[in-house]
Formats: C-alpha cells, structure tokens, sequence
C-alpha cells in the first residue's frame, strides 16, 4: 500500500483565548493510505502541545515509524495493522490518524458511511454547541446572540481567564434562558477556587462546568462539593479516570483516544459507571470531525457536542464540508468518512 505524510496548518480568524494560551492556529499531519486497488483512505493527527503535551514532530516521528508496516499491509486486516503500529510507537493521536483512514478505507470498500459500519442505529445529526472563547462581556454577548439566532441548543463559555462573572451574566442574557450554558475552565482552578466559582456563576444556570480542576482526586472533591454537574476533559487522560466515577459526563475526544474504534471502548467504559458522554474536538480539521461525528452519531450521544469549531478557520471551505444547521451537523451519507464533501 502507498502511505503518504503531509503536514498542515490551519489559521483562525481570530486568536482563542483559553486558560492554558493563546490559539492562533492549528497543525496537522493528515495521512493518505492507498490500496492496490486505488482506494484512498484519509485521516489525520492532531497534537496540539500547550493542551495535550504532544509536538507535532513527535507525531510526525511515530507516524514515519509506522511507514513499513503500512507499505507492507496489502490484504492485513485493519485491526490488526493498527495493533502493529501501536507496537511501533503508542502515541494516540498518531495511531487515530492511522485509525481514521482505515475506518475511511472501509467505508469506501463497502459504500457506506462510518456510522453505518458502526452501528445499525446511528443518529442522523448531532447536536453541537457553539464555543464562546475568552473575548470581553460585550464580545461574548454577541458571540452568545450569534449563536442563539443560529439555532445553537448550547454554548461553551470559556472561563478561568478573568472577568467569569460578568461574562457569563452577559451570555446568559443574550442567550436567553433556554440555551445551555456550559462552561470550560481547562483546569484553571485549585479546588477551593472551583467551588468557590462555580457557586457564584450558578445562579446564571449552568449545564456543566467542564474541566474546572485538574486530576482525579481534584475532580473528586470539587464533585462532592458543588450541586453543579461537573465533567471531565484533559483529566480523562489520566490512567483510571474513565472508570473512577469523579465526574457526571466525560468529554471524549478522536485524537486523544486514538481514533474512533478505542473512542467506543472508552465511552462504554463511562457509561458502565453511569456518568455521560460527549466529543469534543481540540479545533481538529475536517477529518477529525467527520471521525467525531460518525462516532457520536453512532454512540447516540445526547449532550451537544463540540464539534462546531471549523467555522473558527479562516478558511471557508472547511466549515461548509460538515455544515452546521439549526445547532446541528449532519452525518455524512456517503462513503467513508466525509462521503461526497
């Protein structure tokens, strides 16, 4: 098989303020497999190191070493080729590039959608919420009427920079009292300023508070503490936080997971222990939100999920592969992973 590395980068409109930095664009290694046949299978990885700790050259570097086992797989089964290449290098966001284009490949063979390779059941849209970074209480207010106007169920504010109060105040009223309103802190908070917080911000009406701490038994403490459901992000990566019961949902993400077939292990593994779940995507490019997509429709994942982020890149064409209508992306219908787009 032919197996082609590129790298990407991909400008936003505007700079994302967060708890952990500054966003001002996103690079990727998309990956291209090529069967004897002349099917190509696509996917791509996407490290983003002041979040998840991972260079893109460290990336790059376990992709390359999958190289022979990818060359010499004519006629492998996928699983096992994905296996192989975790005993290469176990770098998840590179194994879910090499995830995504087998699941692609697979699609394409059979002329079905990944969801329908998935499940026999799949959602035909998931519902998405809109992400409000960490702009000023006049700019998330417009920000939230935006994303009320366009039909939104939910926004994410993200809190833990400054000003939380008056910003979410200012959302909650230009959202109106139907919406959902979530907040992100990306572990911004010690314990005590956790629930300090969130106790204050609660009045506003809030869906959840994602990552407001750090760590397990952080987690854990701020739960037992606050009346507020809280959920798990970035800790979810810890050994042992899917199935510790520390949090009341999980965000679960392609990348981190190593790609859509170990994200359905994880989410049965969260649902074992009665908590929800829902995907989110670090500001992927499109294959890593069809992949998204295709999972959370096939999970029939409730909470909206975050995976309205290509209309941040200042590139157009992005946001109309996987369009999202009245607060909601549909699922691809062709084959693979983003059919026809």
């Amino acid at each position: 098989m032919r197996y082609a590395l590129r790298t990407r980068t991909l400008p936003l409109r505007e700079p994302l303020q967060t708890a952990w930095g500054t966003l001002r664009e996103r690079a990727l290694v998309e990956v291209e497999i090529e069967t004897a046949e002349g099917l190509v299978g696509r996917g791509e990885a996407a490290p983003l190191q002041p979040y998840d700790g991972i260079s893109l050259e460290a990336a790059l570097t376990a992709l390359k070493a999958y190289a022979p086992v990818i060359e010499g797989g004519d006629g492998v089964r996928g699983d096992r080729l994905y296996d192989a290449c975790r005993e290469i290098a176990d770098l998840p966001c590179a194994l879910a590039a090499i995830d995504l284009a087998l699941w692609d490949l697979a699609g394409q063979r059979t002329g079905r959608p990944v969801s329908a390779l998935l499940t026999d059941d799949a959602l035909d849209a998931v519902a998405v919420n809109a992400t409000i970074g960490a702009t000023d209480r006049a700019g998330a207010a417009a920000a939230a009427a935006a994303a009320r106007d366009a039909g939104f169920p939910c926004v994410k504010l993200k809190v833990g920079v400054g000003d939380d109060a008056g910003r979410v105040a200012a959302v909650r009223a230009a959202a109106g009292p139907r919406i959902a309103l979530r907040l992100d802190a990306n572990g911004a908070w010690d314990v005590e300023q956790a629930v300090r917080t969130i106790e204050a911000l609660s009045p506003a009406g809030l869906e959840l508070v994602e990552e407001p701490v750090h760590g397990i038994e952080a987690m854990r403490a701020v739960r037992e503490r606050t009346a507020v459901r809280i959920a798990l992000d970035e800790t979810a990566a810890e050994p042992g936080a899917l199935a510790a019961g520390v949090a009341d949902a999980v965000c679960l993400k392609v990348s981190r997971g190593g790609g859509i077939s170990s994200l359905l292990v994880q989410a049965s593994l969260v649902r074992a222990v009665g908590a929800e779940v829902y995907l989110a995507s670090s500001y992927d490019g499109p294959l890593g939100i069809a992949a998204a997509v295709h999972a959370a429709a096939a999970l029939r994942v409730e909470l909206p999920c975050g995976l309205a982020t290509l209309t941040e890149f200042a590139d157009d064409g992005l946001a109309a592969m996987l369009p999202v209508v009245d607060g909601a992306i549909r699922v691809p219908e062709g084959p693979g992973l983003l059919g026809a787009a």
